[in-house]
């Protein structure tokens, strides 16, 4: 099973949220762990393909969102989480899109440092 990892203030946000909906992210997330994909997780448009997913979730008249990478290998990392507030269209906000960038710029440098650079040592090792 893959790692879960927390991004900035997504795991608190989710915290905040309706408790149907903290089960249908906690779901979706547990699927991604597992390599499958939950029924209400789509691709995050703007980001080069299916590497970038979100769960959509309609509760009580509003839109939640969580956002998450499989991109890197071994783990999962939960990009953000937000209530959609616009009233206008179904494209991300904005604001959105570039906190999910930076996020996303700091999962793949913690990727880096933590696993990439722990199985180069492990492979190393392996030859000693």
């Amino acid at each position: 099973m893959k790692a879960l990892h927390w991004m900035g203030s997504s795991l608190k946000d989710v915290r905040g949220f309706p408790d149907e909906v903290k089960d249908e992210i906690g779901f979706s997330l547990y699927m991604a762990q597992c390599g499958d994909r939950a029924m209400n997780v789509v691709p995050l448009v703007g980001f080069c393909g299916a590497k970038v997913l979100e769960t959509v979730i309609d509760s009580d008249r509003s839109t939640y969102r969580a956002v998450y990478t499989v991109r890197l290998a071994g783990a999962i990392y939960v990009l953000h989480a937000f209530q959609k507030k616009s009233v206008k269209g179904i494209a991300t906000p904005k604001p959105d899109v570039e906190l999910i960038k930076a996020r996303l710029n700091a999962a793949e440098r913690h990727h880096a440092a933590h696993y990439v650079k722990n199985a180069k040592e492990r492979s190393h090792g392996k030859g000693a």
